[in-house]
């Protein structure tokens, strides 16, 4: 059970990297039902602290192509389900990339990424957290921030005054990983880094090509039939997670598509069930 969400700003001071600029935040309900928020500009963390914690948390990342954050069924909703298991969970309001309200809009999500895990692990005693025991997840684009901070976390883009900024394990559910023509959310890309973005950069934010052997364990899940992310980016990123002999398990359904949340309809499956297994695998439940 939940103790309930405490939302917090993600700098206690001054956003790094952010130009004066008004407030435009919305939040507003699909016909679908999906809740999302766009026009980011100040990020939060929402805190959502179990009844039982076991000492192990999660800072989730919502998707929404860098241009919103889908905060309910890819945030609060996992963060729930994550208290059920005496998991404490995060959910991180990140900035959407934007000219207009950052200096570098493409390292703003990544500043967002790399102030949650300090913030988390600095205040690891504050939720009965273990500071060793302190992952990452995300869905859609949200996958594509959890595996740069994956991949990134030994170059900060904030100042991380000594504290580790490695995640100690990765959760992706249909992410976006790489930027590259043949596989890479053109959507996602032209929102981070511009329309006119150089191959080199292209490259650089394209996570497949950073994977070594430090790279913290991975569980991964898609469809695929998924036609918005295709199933190639998490392919790549499992095939190379193996390569350097880091821990990873993938789970890839027939069908189900992009944005399935925590349950794939299509399936009686449960997928969070195998993260689940995973987690417990590890020492984590």
């Amino acid at each position: 059970m939940s103790l309930g969400q405490q939302t917090f700003p993600l700098y206690p001071d001054a956003i790094p990297n952010s130009k004066p600029a008004p407030d435009r935040e919305r939040e507003t309900v699909r016909p679908n039902g999906i809740t999302v928020i766009s026009d980011i500009s100040v990020p939060t963390i929402a805190a959502f602290l179990p009844e039982k914690p076991n000492g192990t948390a999660v800072i989730i990342f919502p998707g929404g192509g860098y241009r919103i954050n889908a905060i309910q069924h890819e945030g609060y909703d996992i963060a729930r389900e994550l208290n059920r298991w005496g998991v404490t969970a995060f959910v991180v309001k990140y900035r959407i990339p934007d000219d207009a309200t950052m200096i570098r809009k493409e390292i703003g999500p990544l500043q967002d990424a790399q102030q949650a895990l300090k913030v988390v692990r600095e205040g690891a005693s504050r939720w009965n957290v273990n500071p060793d025991r302190i992952g990452i997840m995300g869905f859609s684009a949200g996958g594509h921030l959890a595996s740069t901070a994956a991949v990134r976390f030994s170059n900060p883009v904030i100042e991380s005054e000594g504290v580790s900024l490695r995640p100690d394990f990765v959760v992706l559910g249909y992410p976006v990983v790489s930027f590259r023509d043949s596989i890479g959310h053109v959507g996602s890309r032209d929102n981070l880094l511009g329309k006119s973005a150089s191959e080199e950069k292209v490259l650089e934010f394209s996570n497949e090509r950073w994977v070594n052997a430090d790279t913290p364990p991975t569980f991964l899940v898609h469809a695929g039939d998924d036609k918005g992310v295709p199933v190639g980016n998490s392919l790549i990123f499992y095939i190379n997670l193996i390569k350097h002999n880091v821990p990873a398990e993938l789970h890839i359904y027939e069908r189900g598509g992009h944005g399935f949340g925590m349950n794939n309809p299509t399936t009686s499956d449960l997928w969070m069930e195998r993260l689940r297994n995973w987690l417990t695998s590890r020492g984590l439940l």
